[in-house]
């Protein structure tokens, strides 16, 4: 019965860290110029940091076959891509302002982020 408790513990203290605590490691990108591997559900890198005031070209990385991987979305941008299997999809951002972009897939499961500074 302990041996019960203590797996429920550890159990509930991996959600906690991986859906509020978890910070994934933001990848800057010098030339704003980024490979993006979608796979098992998430964005790598998630976190991107690019400069200010110059075109963004992103670059996708579909490796998941999941129906939710097919579309990449930039809500405050207005813009969709429709992401093909096994292929690299190059998303073509215009310069832009300092702030923060989400981008996401149609169902917002897997998630990312453009820091732009």
């Amino acid at each position: 019965m302990l041996m019960f408790n203590i797996l429920g513990a550890l159990l509930i203290a991996v959600i906690i860290y991986w859906f509020w605590l978890y910070k994934p490691k933001q990848v800057q990108s010098n030339n704003n110029k980024i490979t993006i591997v979608v796979n098992n559900g998430v964005y790598y890198p998630a976190h991107i940091k690019v400069a200010a005031d110059k075109k963004v070209t992103l670059t996708f990385n579909r490796q998941d076959s999941a129906p939710c991987a097919e579309t990449v979305v930039f809500p405050s941008l207005n813009i969709s891509k429709t992401l093909a299997m096994g292929e690299n999809n190059t998303v073509e951002l215009p310069a832009l302002k300092v702030g923060e972009y989400a981008f996401h897939c149609q169902m917002q499961m897997y998630k990312g982020t453009l820091l732009v500074s």
